[in-house]
Formats: C-alpha cells, sequence, structure tokens
C-alpha cells in the first residue's frame, strides 16, 4: 500500500528538497533528480526565505553537466508541500520545515553555493549527484 496520498495519485514517489532561499543547493538536488530520474520520481523544492532568483552560480554550475534549472523560480516553502511529499530533504533550512508523521526526513549538511564563484560550487554540485544517487537507488528499490 503507499504511503502517501501523492503515491497514490501519481503511482511514484515525491521528493521535496528544502533550502531556505531555494536558489541553490534544492534547485541543483532537484536539477539532478529529475535528470537522473525522469518520470519515475515527482520532483519539487522550495524555501523558507525564497531569493528573487536561482543562484546564476549554480545554473552555471549545472549547465557545465548538461542540466538547464533556467527556467526554474524559488518558491515558498507550505506546509502542504511537505504533506504532498514522500521525502523530505532539508539542506540548512533549520526549523523552519514543518514535521509531519509517516514521512521519511532526512538533512544533507551541505555547502551553502550564495555568493561563491563556480570553482566552490562544482564540488556542491557532485557533492549532490552522489547523494541523488543513493536516494534515487533507495526510491526504485522500495
Amino acid at each position: 500500500m503507499p504511503e502517501s496520498a501523492t503515491e497514490t495519485l501519481t503511482g511514484k514517489p515525491s521528493v521535496l528538497f528544502v533550502c531556505v532561499h531555494n536558489a541553490g543547493r534544492s534547485q541543483m538536488a532537484a536539477g539532478w533528480l529529475t535528470h537522473l530520474a525522469g518520470e519515475r520520481v515527482e520532483v519539487r523544492s522550495a524555501g523558507s526565505a525564497p531569493a528573487e532568483q536561482v543562484n546564476p552560480v549554480a545554473v552555471e554550475a549545472m549547465r557545465e553537466v548538461g542540466i538547464d534549472i533556467t527556467s526554474e523560480q524559488p518558491k515558498i516553502l507550505t506546509s502542504e508541500a511537505v504533506q504532498a511529499g514522500d521525502v523530505v530533504i532539508t539542506m540548512g533550512c533549520g526549523d523552519a520545515c514543518p514535521i509531519f508523521p509517516g514521512k521519511r526526513y532526512e538533512d544533507w549538511k551541505l555547502d551553502d553555493p550564495a555568493g561563491q564563484d563556480i570553482e566552490a560550487v562544482r564540488p556542491i554540485r557532485d557533492d549532490i549527484r552522489r547523494r541523488i544517487e543513493k536516494l534515487l537507488a533507495d526510491l526504485v528499490s522500495a
């Protein structure tokens, strides 16, 4: 039996990536999961205090690996978004993320790409990819 209403409706797991500004880490993570999972996983991202736009250096770093996140916009974190997710990955949003029973929560300790140059953002991007590959393996084997 599916664990959430989202899985029931779509037949696939749903992942929500959350960071403060929804402009760097969570956008890169959503880009990686969308790229690697295709249609097998529903992917969303949000922030507790969304920025005006996605970090241009994060966009550039993802473009280098063939993933285009230029059309993405930072979105506000809502309780509904968390409730709709099967897995909620937080990346430095602290206590701003509501906790609901029955959800899988992970907190990924990642450097913040805000204010960093491309040389500093590339290792963050690559770390996120490794974490996404492990998450995807867990999701598709479940």
